[in-house]
């Protein structure tokens, strides 16, 4: 089924990061196996001189004609932001770069864990939304933060599932699950931390929207084989979500009960 989101509908519920590969080719194959169709773009904080393009990667015009070409949405973000000041910016030079009001809006309130300041935070996207963007808040689990982030005018919301690049997979599953319940309407997609299938497939038999990771996938031995694995695993929770999961049990409840049937021996 089509996922709306942001006014557009999408097939996909996989988000990539285009951060790491060992090589352009690879990036491009591993966009291809992974189906996905919005993939995140990390700007800097300087330009190329004279040409108005980013140099965030070393290999230049190459890195984002390849992106362009795979077809996907893109969604450029702040990374490496401190202040909502600093983000505003930098999501109004990816406005006039990409072609896009899409923004996924990151400001960093601590090096060490990379956790989003939800204060900064908040202040970045109440006035990036008065400026016509779609913000996609990274932010931490916290029901608080995220009903601000609501109040702010954001639509979307991508709580993490455990710090930046950790791999340690969802940390803290009763407060993803507490989102989900408290805003089923709300769009959310769980960034940061992924570390295996496992954790994506996890993310979204809690019901979640989508799933966004990187570091899971370009870091892999093989990434284009990686990024088909966490394209199927995404795909395997959200048709358990919908199908419906079994309730766990505390006692054994045998599958073909026969207290209280007739039967015959052979």
């Amino acid at each position: 089924m089509p996922f709306p989101i942001a006014g557009v509908e999408l097939s996909s519920r996989f988000f990539l990061g285009t951060a790491g590969y060992p090589s352009p080719l690879v990036l491009e194959q591993a966009i291809r196996a992974s189906g996905a169709e919005v993939v995140t773009v990390g700007l800097k904080r300087q330009l190329a001189q004279g040409c108005g393009k980013p140099i965030s990667n070393p290999q230049g015009q190459g890195y984002f004609e390849i992106i362009r070409q795979s077809g996907a949405r893109l969604l450029p973000n702040t990374a490496g932001c401190h202040t909502a000041a600093e983000a505003i910016t930098l999501a109004q030079m990816a406005r006039e770069v990409f072609d896009t009001h899409w923004i996924k809006l990151e400001v960093i309130g601590d090096t060490y864990t990379l956790q989003p300041d939800p204060f900064e935070l908040v202040n970045a996207a109440a006035e990036l939304v008065k400026q016509g963007f779609e913000v996609f808040p990274y932010c931490t689990d916290d029901l608080v933060t995220c009903n601000r982030l609501l109040d702010a005018g954001c639509r979307v919301l991508m709580p993490w599932g455990a710090p930046i690049g950790s791999g340690q997979g969802l940390l803290n599953p009763y407060a993803l699950r507490t989102l989900r319940e408290r805003m089923p309407d709300v769009p959310l997609i769980v960034d940061a931390g992924i570390g295996s299938p496992m954790d994506a497939v996890q993310a979204m038999e809690l019901g979640f929207d989508a799933v966004l990771l990187n570091s899971a996938v370009s870091g892999a031995h093989d990434p284009v084989l990686m990024a088909e694995a966490f394209r199927l695993g995404i795909e395997a929770g959200r048709k358990a979500w919908q199908a419906g999961i079994m309730a766990e049990q505390d006692m054994a409840v045998a599958t073909t009960p026969v207290t209280g049937r007739p039967f015959v021996l052979a």
